[in-house]
């Protein structure tokens, strides 16, 4: 049984899908696609749970704070008055 996708973009990913991992047909990449999802879905990136909020908070400070202080003189009306100008 042929496979059609009636969306574009749908058609487009299974391409670059095919592409990807040289694929003889858009079919044996969908195939292929779909199979590593089932099988593997922590391989794919894909996973059923997400961390905890307390993890998922505590990386976005981690990050923030890696970031380094700020500079408390940094006038931002100033750099958004000159942003606008150009």
């Amino acid at each position: 049984m042929p496979l059609y996708a009636r969306d574009e973009r749908v058609n487009q990913l299974a391409e670059q899908a095919r592409k990807i991992l040289n694929a003889p047909t858009k079919t044996d990449a969908i195939r292929q696609a779909l199979e590593k999802v089932v099988e593997a879905p922590e391989e794919a990136g894909i996973t059923s749970e997400k961390p905890p909020l307390a993890e998922r908070l505590q990386a976005i400070r981690d990050r923030y704070q890696s970031m380094g202080k700020s500079n408390p003189d940094f006038d931002e009306k100033a750099f958004l008055d000159e942003m606008w100008e150009s």
